[in-house]
């Protein structure tokens, strides 16, 4: 059975990538939001608490190679799901230029933990050192694989600002 992404407007994608080239050389993270079951239409970033050394599974890594949400922000996530507009599509970037679901985010994400999608954008340094997103990749639990599996791909010039 194949699994259908989530649909992300350009003005959503927009959004975060932009949270991904400011965090850069850090790790973003945030979710997106929509009331239709096959779509969003809001990004809410939130703040990658990492460094606070927080993470459930790999606390020394750096906010450069994980993120963690936290507090109130994990709070308000959780609570979005008995909301008219739940959390769809978690999201974060790599600033190795790669978007994939290292093994790490697989291990926080095992199962369907929480009812969504996983997006990743890869951003590295671009003409003078500006960050750029290189490629997005969107991932989603499948059942008949019993692991998340990659879903939707685009590259930067579908990623451009």
């Amino acid at each position: 059975m194949t699994v259908t992404p989530i649909a992300i407007p350009p003005e959503v994608r927009a959004a975060i990538y932009a949270h991904a080239r400011a965090a850069f050389p850090h790790e973003c993270c945030g979710y997106l939001v929509g009331a239709a079951p096959g779509a969003v239409d809001a990004a809410v970033a939130c703040r990658n608490a990492q460094a606070d050394g927080g993470h459930p599974i790999a606390p020394a890594r750096g906010a450069e190679t994980g993120f963690v949400i936290e507090g109130d922000e994990l709070l308000r996530f959780a609570r979005s799901f008995d909301s008219a507009c739940p959390a769809r599509v978690i999201y974060h970037s790599h600033p190795n230029g790669r978007a994939y679901f290292s093994s790490v985010d697989r291990a926080m994400a095992a199962g369907p933990a929480y009812p969504v999608q996983h997006v990743v954008i890869g951003v590295a340094p671009g003409a003078g050192d500006a960050p750029r997103v290189t490629e997005v990749a969107q991932f989603a639990w499948s059942d008949a694989a019993g692991d998340h599996v990659e879903v939707a791909r685009w590259t930067a010039e579908d990623a451009a600002p």
